[in-house]
């Protein structure tokens, strides 16, 4: 848990073996960790750590997810299997690099543009001003050259 840099505690009731079967190979595929553990190993476990304060709040039966490199993309993981589960899971309290957020928080993050998206979009914004000199410098030459086929064009 000293490692999480994303969880969440999320309450389940009535979920049955395939659909848990099925929760589990979809947090997985996406290096996710999805734990079902006693509130009180839970407890120990996040002792000392930024996890501590979202620990104390388990009650209940609860799975823990967790994630350690992106924040974004588990949120929204997890956003689309509450969707699917409807009302048999819901989101507790999560911890997001240590800050502590309720369930409203999780869905705000889930909506954010992820960390490949921000990379793109810093990388569009520094290509765009080298685009558009590229452009400007191209342009005189090929009014030139629009000009002259147009001559050749008249001549013949």
């Amino acid at each position: 848990m000293a490692k999480a840099q994303f969880a969440a505690a999320v309450g389940y009731g009535a979920i049955d073996a395939a659909a848990t079967v099925k929760l589990r190979k979809t947090f997985r595929d996406s290096k996710v960790d999805y734990k079902v553990v006693k509130n009180t190993l839970a407890r120990l476990a996040a002792k000392g750590t930024s996890l501590e304060k979202f620990a104390e709040q388990l009650e209940g039966p609860n799975a823990i997810v967790l994630a350690y490199d992106d924040v974004v993309a588990p949120a929204r993981l997890l956003r689309d299997v509450l969707k699917e589960q409807g009302e048999k899971m819901k989101v507790k309290a999560g911890v997001v690099q240590g800050n502590l957020v309720d369930a409203k928080g999780l869905t705000a993050l889930a909506d954010m543009p992820g960390l490949p998206e921000l990379r793109a979009m810093l990388l569009g914004m520094l290509t765009s001003p080298a685009q558009k000199l590229v452009r400007l410098l191209n342009t005189p030459g090929s009014q030139v050259a629009q000009v002259l086929k147009a001559k050749s064009e008249k001549a013949a």
